[in-house]
């Protein structure tokens, strides 16, 4: 499922809801005033495009998100893989480690996020 990609400043506005959620209209053009030096009008154009795709939402004047960072992230990721790896994690660790070699910790905390999905997996079948 592909998910709308913001812009950097799109994703500036969406930590601060972030954290702060849920947060009323009035308070978020406050902190982007102060953390961006936005504009109401700015913040207002800006937060009616993150809206419209999906990603949070605007009741009453109280902004929550719809999914997560997270979340997001994760789909993000998914996108990445689908559109130059046509979906394969192992064809992107490939093409990744050709340019960057692994410190054994990192190698160690990989393989131990293996080890923990395949133990969930076992109890799932």
């Amino acid at each position: 499922m592909l998910i709308y990609m913001m812009t950097e400043a799109e994703m500036e506005l969406a930590n601060i809801i972030w954290e702060q959620e849920p947060v009323g209209s009035g308070e978020l053009v406050k902190l982007a005033a102060e953390r961006l030096n936005w504009k109401k009008s700015t913040t207002y154009t800006v937060l009616r495009k993150i809206c419209e795709n999906g990603i949070f939402r605007n009741e009453q004047s109280v902004i929550s998100s719809v999914m997560s960072k997270e979340e997001y992230a994760r789909r993000k990721g998914e996108n990445y893989l689908e559109e130059n790896y046509g979906g394969s994690l192992p064809g992107f660790i490939a093409a990744f480690l050709k340019k960057r070699k692994l410190s054994r910790t990192e190698i160690e905390e990989i393989a131990r996020m293996i080890e923990e999905y395949r133990d969930e997996e076992c109890e799932n079948e």
